[in-house]
């Protein structure tokens, strides 16, 4: 690319909405100049993971993904260049032996809980979003997606959510909201924000 691309990062707590933004934002900047990035593909194996207080996996801590890989991919694409994007099984815990192509775009947009903790990272975006939502809508959303897509229980979520999603969204997501350039709050239904947002990222991309 002759050019360097924009960087836009969507970042919040789990069930906040974030995908919902991003598949705005891909709607109405186009999908055509859009790479996209999840931050949940650079996951460790199982095994690899942090433990919790009572010796069990805790995805919700930083050091659960491999975050300097992500720095390394970025870099590149800003650079212009391809890059093979982890894939990673939630319903095993395990990253999967093939990868995703990323090829270099006018936007590159990453997504994750935890993209604003690392202080490289934050410093790769060009355009940082928190998506804000309130805690017990962020849990309904959570149960409802770990049930219908990750073949979870409902207690099994419930547990996982009050011993690490909880501890780990004051602990890290929340405070990384100070970092944020535009904070959304109510998701995607907030039109008046993905306006703001999209026509910023029209003008960097017309400059």
């Amino acid at each position: 690319m002759s050019i360097q691309p924009v960087t836009l990062a969507v970042a919040g707590g789990t069930g906040s909405g974030k995908t919902t933004i991003v598949n705005e934002i891909v709607k109405r900047v186009g999908a055509q100049r859009i790479g996209y990035i999840q931050h949940d593909s650079y996951y460790y194996d199982r095994s690899q993971l942090p433990l919790d207080p009572r010796g069990r996996p805790n995805f919700d801590h930083p050091e659960a993904l491999e975050t300097d890989l992500l720095i390394e991919q970025l870099t590149a694409l800003k650079a212009g260049q391809a890059v093979e994007v982890p894939m990673y099984d939630f319903t095993t815990d395990r990253r999967l032996a093939h990868t995703r192509r990323v090829e270099p775009h006018p936007v590159i947009l990453v997504e994750g809980l935890l993209i604003f903790v690392e202080a490289h990272l934050r410093a790769l975006f060009d355009v940082k979003i928190f998506v804000d939502a309130d805690s017990d809508l962020r849990f309904i959303r959570r149960l409802r997606r770990d049930i219908a897509e990750r073949g979870r229980n409902m207690e099994s979520v419930i547990d996982q959510y009050l011993s690490t999603v909880r501890p780990m969204h004051l602990e890290f997501v929340e405070p990384s909201k100070r970092y944020a350039d535009v904070i959304i709050p109510e998701g995607g239904f907030n039109t008046v924000a993905l306006e703001m947002v999209v026509a910023r990222i029209e003008g960097m991309l017309g400059r």
